[in-house]
């Protein structure tokens, strides 16, 4: 499960790093400007999602377990 957390962070991160090299290099040089950057966060978000679903997932089928302080204490 770590392994598959870790890798969904590294999609987020690339994705936006990817967005910012389309935000700086497009329009450059009068060459029309691309979608690349909106299609790379809308990608972001899309691996956010499906991050967030996959913990919820392995939590509700019992691959990962909270912890910290218990409740009621």
């Amino acid at each position: 499960m770590k392994y598959l957390v870790l890798l969904g962070f590294l999609a987020i991160i690339g994705s936006l790093a990817s967005a910012l090299f389309f935000m700086m290099r497009d329009g450059r040089d009068g060459r029309p400007k691309t979608s690349n950057m909106a299609r790379a966060l809308g990608f972001r978000v899309g691996f956010s999602i499906l991050l967030f679903v996959c913990i919820l997932l392995a939590w509700k089928l019992g691959y990962i377990h909270p912890t910290g302080i218990p409740v009621g204490q």
